[in-house]
């Protein structure tokens, strides 16, 4: 049976190859003039791709029914269908570095709190169910194995590092940190609109922050949720705008599942400025020691 459906699936992607129905996902033609909103899954893109079109669009309020015509995820739609997009486009991505790409936006969130973002997500999608361990499912995030959506698997430290490490500093990179947006949207939405070249007034970026509230958002999946592909076939019982706060990690993730993360990705988290927990702190210093004494 396992063959079979493996069969099954292959036959499935070579018929929307062959008709041109299979996402753009890496294979997507890029044109000199895109901006990629990219973010590792469960780090505030959806949340920033409202903020973006709520500034850059005055016509109408994005929802969950438009935002895919006006910011569309590239794993949702053909390449044919995104190639005729108006230009310039925006653009929503996963992918880990693509030196195609020249100009984005890049958010980065505490790998702790994408976690249990996931971690719920995958249960809102049927991947796995009620009650699944939560240490299990950590030990599997770590190592980049579980991909409960995209068609790639990397872990959070790989994906920031790819970007972080090849373009911060570039200026045509913007990098946000989910939580500074928690705590200053409308600051962190004036940086976006400088570096799209948007002369944005103070109301302008006001009422786009407004807009976009995780209020606002919940009532809209609530009224909208068979109308965008994220939630069209998931539990409506698992909401997909959840808390939309920073540190839910510390009630949510049992100490051994912090402890693997920060062990993984420590040094990663500290370059980004996400405080380690005091055995954290200890595993990384007793590794930099261990390393210096091996050089």
């Amino acid at each position: 049976m396992k063959n079979e459906g493996r069969i099954l699936r292959t036959l499935l992607e070579a018929g929307r190859v062959l008709t041109g129905r299979k996402p753009a996902g890496r294979a997507l033609t890029v044109f000199p003039d895109d901006t990629f909103i990219i973010s590792y899954p469960r780090s505030g893109n959806t949340w920033t791709r409202f903020l973006v079109g709520n500034l850059v669009y005055q016509d109408a309020p994005v929802t969950f029914a438009n935002v895919e015509s006006r910011i569309p995820e590239i794993y949702l739609f053909p390449d044919r269908v995104l190639r005729g997009m108006p230009r310039a486009r925006l653009l929503k991505s996963h992918e880990c570095f693509d030196p195609r790409y020249r100009k984005v936006i890049y958010i980065v969130r505490d790998p702790r709190d994408v976690a249990v973002s996931y971690y719920h997500y995958a249960i809102k999608l049927r991947r796995i169910e009620d009650g699944y361990e939560v240490e299990k499912f950590i030990r599997r995030f770590v190592t980049g194995e579980f991909d409960v959506q995209w068609s790639w698997a990397a872990s959070w430290s790989d994906h920031v590092l790819s970007w972080v490490s090849m373009r911060q500093g570039s200026e045509n990179f913007l990098l946000l940190r989910y939580e500074d947006m928690l705590e200053s949207p409308e600051e962190e939405l004036a940086k976006v609109a400088k570096f799209l070249g948007i002369d944005a007034s103070q109301e302008r970026v006001v009422r786009a922050v407004q807009l976009s509230s995780a209020d606002t958002m919940r009532q809209l999946e609530k009224r909208q949720a068979e109308n965008w592909a994220l939630t069209r076939n998931t539990r409506r019982d698992k909401p997909f705008i959840r808390g939309a706060t920073a540190g839910r990690w510390r009630t949510e993730l049992p100490p051994s599942s912090v402890g693997v993360i920060e062990r993984a990705w420590g040094p990663t988290m500290e370059r980004l400025g996400y405080k380690l927990s005091e055995s954290g702190r200890e595993n990384v210093a007793v590794a930099a020691d261990v390393t210096t004494s091996d050089s």
